[in-house]
């Protein structure tokens, strides 16, 4: 700074001269520096515009994939449902209606009864008696004359009469208690119609419902088929359910496993040792979560066989006699380990009392060392959670794969957002620095400003002159 400011004898000339000198040296690099600064804005803009679009063609490749990853599990999903929509028809008809021929013929066989004894209870209306056309005659007859003898004649009709009305009442109780008889006999056949047409209808109607629920589903399936965006839209929504609602199973699931885990690490130290290390953790603690993890495995291999869930295709795929096979030998280890874990908290309790007596035995407290009477309601309630835990661990399957299934979509959403946030970021930033480049510029015009506006008064005084000359 000394020798720059020293080119004169006065320092403030010297600056003064060194101002006029880079002012002029600006002056005239000005063009070429403002096409650099340009230059560079634009060559930025473009860099970051090329990334953005790059990660633009990324996101919607993405988003094709998670598309396409919905619509698979969706339709797999919807076929699961379909398939036992007409399994449940299967089984009804199977047990419902396959005894069919033999309802039909129930039925024809009752129905063949009531109309025989209907037939048989038909009310048949009395013949006239003979004795009609002679009680006319004789009415007809003058009764003054006793030649005839009609008084007697009357009185022995009038006998008959009374003999043949009672005989004729006789017969007709009797008929009608017989019609009686043959309709009580009509009414259980007219139940057992009734039942059986009722138990027909009810299934009917229930495979008419579930006629109504597989056209639902059959419409959603061709929606997912054909790739409609509501389809689309209802199964992203649907595995973000899905996605929470299995990650809080999972929570519970885990807190189940710590309950369980705490169980059975303290006499499994006794078992393994508690001094024994691998790495910075407890030998005992390792065991005790391998057979934690032995169970979840178990029961994990149960709900596959069983064909619950579906996250081991091969499992799946095994001929049924295998597949029944390897139900009860995982069963049969599952509940072998579940006994385990149940003796382990036994044995958990009784190390509990050993150490409350051993330390009130060294506080010199003996009346504390005698056991309650209660003592075995918490040991019981312990040897259930032991035994019963590992059978509940094994629904974890369940949610598993709904978790499973719903990560994928989960994380291609998270990622898709992530993709085009860097993409919106990229393009900002390719806008912002053409901006800058121009405001660089600016800058640039900034200690020109005496030059320029020289220039631009020259300018208007010569644009003033041509326009009076051509005036």
């Amino acid at each position: 700074m000394t020798f720059l400011l020293g080119i004169t004898p006065s320092p403030i000339l010297s600056a003064l001269l060194w101002i006029v000198l880079v002012v002029t040296a600006l002056y005239f690099a000005r063009p070429t520096a403002h096409q650099f600064i340009l230059a560079i804005g634009v060559a930025s803009q473009r860099m970051f515009r090329t990334g953005s679009q790059s990660v633009a063609n990324a996101e919607r490749g993405l988003a094709a994939r998670n598309r396409e990853v919905l619509l698979a599990a969706g339709r797999e999903a919807k076929e699961r449902i379909v398939e036992r929509e007409f399994d449940r028809i299967n089984e009804t008809v199977r047990k419902d209606l396959g005894n069919f021929s033999v309802l039909h013929r129930n039925l024809s066989e009752s129905i063949n009864r009531i109309e025989n004894d209907h037939s048989a209870a038909v009310d048949v209306p009395p013949d006239p008696p003979g004795w009609v056309a002679a009680v006319q005659a004789v009415a007809a007859m003058d009764s003054k004359d006793s030649r005839v003898g009609v008084g007697n004649v009357l009185a022995d009709i009038h006998k008959s009469l009374v003999k043949a009305h009672k005989e004729a009442m006789v017969a007709y109780h009797e008929a009608s208690g017989k019609r009686h008889t043959l309709l009580r006999k009509m009414r259980p056949d007219w139940r057992e119609i009734q039942q059986t047409l009722g138990k027909v209808g009810k299934n009917v109607d229930s495979l008419l419902g579930r006629s109504v629920t597989i056209d639902r589903h059959m419409a959603e399936y061709e929606d997912i088929v054909k790739g409609e965006d509501r389809a689309v839209s209802i199964l992203s929504s649907s595995s973000l359910v899905f996605f929470f609602v299995s990650a809080l199973v999972m929570v519970v699931a885990i807190g189940g496993a710590t309950i369980n885990f705490s169980l059975i690490a303290r006499p499994m130290a006794e078992m393994v040792g508690g001094t024994s290390m691998v790495g910075n953790f407890q030998t005992a603690d390792i065991a005790a979560l391998v057979i934690i993890l032995v169970e979840i495995s178990m029961g994990l291999f149960l709900m596959e066989s069983l064909r619950i869930t579906r996250l081991f295709p091969v499992i799946g795929a095994l001929p049924d006699k295998m597949r029944v096979r390897m139900i009860w030998i995982t069963f049969t280890i599952l509940f072998l380990l579940a006994s385990v874990e149940a003796g382990l908290a036994y044995m958990r309790e009784v190390l509990l009392h050993d150490e409350l007596a051993t330390s009130a035995l060294l506080r010199g407290d003996i009346g504390a060392v005698s056991t309650s009477e209660y003592m075995w309601i918490t040991t019981a309630a312990q040897m259930g959670m032991g035994f019963i835990l590992p059978f509940a661990l094994t629904f974890v399957a369940i949610p598993l794969e709904t978790f499973v299934h719903s990560l994928r979509t989960v994380v291609g959403l998270i990622a898709i957002g992530i993709l085009r946030f860097v993409s919106l970021v990229f393009r900002l930033t390719g806008s912002g620095l053409r901006n800058f480049s121009v405001l660089l510029t600016h800058l640039y015009d900034l200690p020109l400003f005496i030059p320029l506006w020289w220039a631009a008064r020259d300018r208007n005084d010569a644009s003033s002159d041509l326009t009076e000359v051509r005036s």
